[in-house]
């Protein structure tokens, strides 16, 4: 991996922070994206940097089609191309609401931000992982988006995302004959401090909601993804990863 460059969106906090750390640590240079946290990017760019690779900090609002552009343009210019994009970022609303409760400028919001920000990025940045012949593209999901299932209160995360499975399996046979995979990594319900702490961190604290009897953790996360970008994974494209812990995170019934 050494040498390589990866763009990871919204990666100055929770788990595109951790897969930056593991890409950094791997030997890529790294840059970083955030839309308002600019402190914790520039920690995390002097951390990373410490490791001997290169590293730099972009502000960008993937919901922004404007923004995008210029990401990817500058993230390009800093090291020469990028090889490997991790759409990490991606507008999520915890508060539970029905479709008809939702404001239009939360579906906007979540549709640009979750599905039209990955497909503008990946179009940007394409070409030049066409002409290199390699490139590694990463989309984030949620655990089960193959099975398009209903998501009550969920309804526009739940849509932008599942276009997302099937934009990502498109994708994966188009460009694979460039030598370019694209796979989709769905976390489970990581959550807090648990997106940057390492699984040794959270061995014997259960956790009563996962199946596997633990939280889940960024490293879970960030080492499927790691695997993903590695040269020997050229094999693996098109996949739907599921990194839950065996957890459902749909409940089949809608209680107020």
């Amino acid at each position: 991996m050494q040498g390589r460059t990866v763009l990871i969106t919204g990666s100055a906090k929770g788990l595109g922070r951790r897969t930056a750390m593991e890409l950094g640590a791997k030997g890529c240079n790294v840059v970083l994206n955030y839309k308002t946290s600019e402190a914790e990017a520039l920690r995390l760019c002097a951390e990373i940097s410490d490791l001997g690779v290169g590293c730099a900090a972009v502000q960008a609002d993937i919901s922004q089609p404007d923004d995008v552009e210029r990401l990817g343009a500058e993230a390009e210019r800093l090291f020469g191309g990028v090889d490997i994009l991790v759409n990490n970022a991606g507008p999520f609303i915890r508060e539970r609401r029905v479709f008809a409760e939702y404001d239009r400028e939360d579906i906007v919001g979540l549709l640009h931000g979750n599905l039209l920000g990955a497909m503008l990025l990946d179009h940007r940045l394409l070409p030049g992982m066409r002409e290199r012949r390699w490139g590694r593209i990463v989309h984030f999901g949620f655990g089960r988006a193959m099975e398009g299932r209903a998501w009550p209160h969920r309804a526009v995360y739940a849509a932008a995302k599942t276009g997302l499975v099937s934009f990502t399996k498109t994708l994966a046979v188009e460009e694979a004959e460039y030598g370019i995979t694209v796979n989709m990594v769905c976390p489970g319900d990581i959550r807090g401090e648990n997106k940057e702490k390492s699984i040794s961190e959270v061995i014997g604290v259960p956790d009563d909601e996962s199946p596997r009897g633990r939280p889940g953790t960024g490293e879970d996360v960030a080492r499927v993804i790691t695997f993903l970008c590695l040269p020997q994974s050229d094999f693996l494209t098109g996949n739907i990863i599921d990194v839950t812990g065996g957890l459902d995170p749909i409940r089949p019934s809608i209680k107020r």
